[in-house]
């Protein structure tokens, strides 16, 4: 129990009655508490004004004998003589009537009582006090847990479709208090305290608790009336069960959690028992513990080695004695991408020390591993080499800027890399896994590692609406092993295009003639309508039923920055419109500009134009031809590259093509699934 409060009284002057003491047989047991002395109890005095909390003053009425407690706030106390002043609340009630019996303080689990003499006369008009101080106050443990006074949290308790208002007055682990308002006096015959009620709480108007309760006690204040709640369960289901999670790690020395409680303000410091990319585990001791199952945490850090490496939201999801400890698990809701990322490096070196996730990279070691891997291979350099200049600058600022929508991951020893894998995001929602290489090691697998350590990445940072990753996509040649067992093969095998689709593209470069000739009549090339667009997915639904439109058409939001407003921001370019081309009125084609800064995907797949067929009677490819290159001039360059699809299009023209990519894209929500089938195939370890 704890004394909460503000010094200058009550925010606002709403009706608000004295609370009926109700553990009248506590004053019955002063022979066997603990004695405090006079000098303790200034000391904690002192405490409590220097900490803006207030104490309880215990009255009792002349002619009725019934006790009420009533806020105070005490003046420094510098010996034997306090001064205190009621609550303005409280002026308007006839205190004249009761008789000064008892200084009350919340101690945490313990109860102090202060003796005193009877009522004076009030100082003047701010309610103040003076009373000496005995030599001797009383020290009663009642409580199995501490109960805290809250200030400024409103509660809504909904039961059948009735909705009382309120405040929360006090709470311990076990139960908290609720002061119902004026108005809800009218319903509360409606209520059924037999059965559960729910309960929100707020602050400032955001949701800091949420849960199912049961009533334990009620008590009429004439004006409001108290109801205590006791919360159901000490176990909520915030997320869906998941057949691999990912694995939590004790950490040494152990990170730190801190944050404000939400129900009464003060700073909380724990140990982080475990940690994960997803939660962590605290504890505390038995009767000194003060969380709650379901309650939210707006603004939690998590400090490693004296430094703060995450600041993340947060909720209590269940609550575990053991022995003479309480155990909490936390479940992170939403977090930045660099405190993801940094929770994410900690746990990779504590599991291999030669992991790095999004950390700095050595420039001169990236790109020698991408040359001797062939990773960068002289037909893929050639068409780069005369931008080199712009191509190291942009990865420089890739690797070491790092900024929130590019993250890699690398294996590294001795200032060598082995492996390496990168993501970035690519459209409003979706991310990009590409440049995915690596080199013997040892009796390592370095390709295999980074992979591991993206696939935990992702399946962590998904469920975070920052991250807004609700789709994972990447490019793979058909004739590469490796991408096609693991990627095509998942699609294959899970056979569902909605969770996991696989389309085939085909690959060309364009030049650009130094005249453009225009269009030939009845045709016309526009940025596509919604009416379009409609069309579009009527074609691939029935051609493919894949994801590819999910992700060009996932817009921004009004709560997050439009993806091309991020990369703008950082300095970066991205962003893509969609065009339609018509014959007569009929759409025959459309085109998906996508523009980036310069091989910032490597084989520049973010920087080219796809183009989707919908209708190909009658289209001859030189006339989708001009097209592309009358769109291609945003890019400034000599060429455009065109990714084509469907590939039965280019077959039956006899297109002359450099290669094909099939596009795979999966729905977060199958990430499960997808580690599943790796660990099946590949035997792949996530513990």
């Amino acid at each position: 129990m704890n004394g909460n409060g503000h010094r200058g009284g009550s925010e606002n002057h709403e009706l608000f009655s004295p609370h009926f003491f109700q553990h009248q047989h506590l004053l019955d047991s002063f022979e066997s508490a603990k004695v405090l002395s006079q000098e303790a109890l200034i000391n904690l005095i002192n405490y409590i004004h220097f900490s803006d909390r207030h104490v309880f003053v215990l009255l009792q009425h002349r002619s009725y004998g019934e006790y009420i407690l009533v806020n105070a706030y005490p003046e420094p106390c510098l010996e034997n003589e306090l001064t205190y002043r009621l609550d303005e609340v409280y002026f308007r009630y006839p205190l004249a009537s009761y008789q000064l019996r008892h200084l009350v303080i919340p101690d945490d689990q313990s109860i102090i009582f202060v003796p005193l003499q009877s009522m004076e006369s009030i100082k003047g008009k701010d309610g103040s006090f003076n009373v000496q101080l005995p030599e001797k106050s009383y020290v009663l443990n009642e409580r199995r847990s501490s109960r805290f006074f809250s200030h400024g949290v409103s509660a809504e308790l909904m039961q059948g479709g009735i909705i009382a208002h309120g405040k929360l007055i006090d709470f311990s682990t076990q139960a908290f208090r609720i002061n119902t308002s004026p108005e809800t006096l009218k319903i509360r015959r409606w209520f059924n305290p037999d059965i559960p009620a729910s309960v929100l709480l707020f602050s400032d108007q955001v949701i800091i608790f949420s849960g199912t309760c049961r009533c334990v006690r009620r008590q009429n204040n004439h004006q409001s009336e108290d109801i205590v709640l006791m919360v159901e369960t000490d176990h909520i289901i915030r997320f869906q069960p998941k057949k691999i999670r990912n694995p939590r790690l004790q950490i040494t020395p152990p990170p730190v959690a801190i944050f404000d409680h939400p129900l009464f303000k003060k700073r909380i410091h724990r140990d982080i028992f475990d940690l994960s990319t997803t939660g962590f585990s605290i504890s505390d001791n038995s009767g000194e513990d003060v969380l709650i199952p379901g309650m939210m945490i707006t603004s939690l850090s998590i400090i490693y080695a004296g430094i703060t490496i995450a600041n993340c939201t947060a909720q209590i999801i269940y609550r575990q004695i053991k022995e003479k400890n309480v155990h909490y698990g936390v479940a992170i809701l939403d977090i930045d991408m660099h405190s993801y990322s940094r929770i994410n490096h900690i746990l990779g070196i504590n599991s291999d020390p030669h992991l790095s996730v999004s950390t700095e990279v050595d420039m001169d070691a990236l790109w020698e591993f991408f040359f001797q891997t062939g990773f960068i291979y002289s037909k893929k350099y050639g068409s780069c080499q005369a931008q080199r200049g712009k191509f190291k600058e942009t990865y420089r600022r890739l690797y070491q800027e790092n900024p929130e929508f590019a993250r890699h991951v690398t294996y590294e020893k001795n200032g060598r890399i082995y492996g390496h894998l990168s993501m970035i995001r690519a459209y409003e929602r979706a991310w990009l896994v590409h440049h995915h290489a690596a080199r013997p090691m040892e009796s390592k697998l370095p390709g295999f590692v980074v992979l591991r350590q993206m696939m935990l990445f992702a399946h962590g940072v998904y469920q975070m609406s920052s991250a807004r990753m609700d789709y994972c996509i990447c490019y793979f040649r058909p004739e590469n092993k490796f991408p096609d067992r693991v990627f095509g093969g998942f699609s294959r095998d899970f056979k569902n295009p909605q969770a996991c689709s696989l389309d085939l593209f085909t690959y060309l470069t364009l030049p650009v003639p130094s005249s453009k000739a225009e269009l030939p009549k009845d045709w016309l090339l526009k940025e596509s309508t919604p009416i379009d667009l409609w069309e579009l997915e009527q074609f691939y639904k029935h051609n493919s039923g894949g994801l590819l439109l999910s992700i060009l058409r996932s817009e921004s939001d009004h709560e997050n920055e439009p993806l091309e407003t991020v990369y703008e921001r950082c300095g970066f370019l991205r962003k893509w419109r969609i065009y339609s081309l018509f014959f007569k009125y009929h759409l025959k084609a459309v085109f998906v500009v996508n523009q980036s800064d310069l091989v910032i995907n490597m084989s520049d797949l973010l920087n080219c134009i796809k183009v989707i067929v919908t209708d190909p009677e009658g289209l001859p490819t030189e006339l989708l031809y001009l097209a592309a290159i009358k769109l291609g001039s945003v890019y400034n360059l000599d060429k455009v590259i065109l990714l084509i699809y469907p590939d039965s299009y280019v077959e039956s023209a006899g297109v002359s093509y450099e290669k094909q990519y099939q596009l795979w894209i999966l729905n977060m929500h199958n990430m499960n699934h997808f580690m599943s089938y790796v660990q099946r195939k590949f035997r792949m370890k996530y513990d």
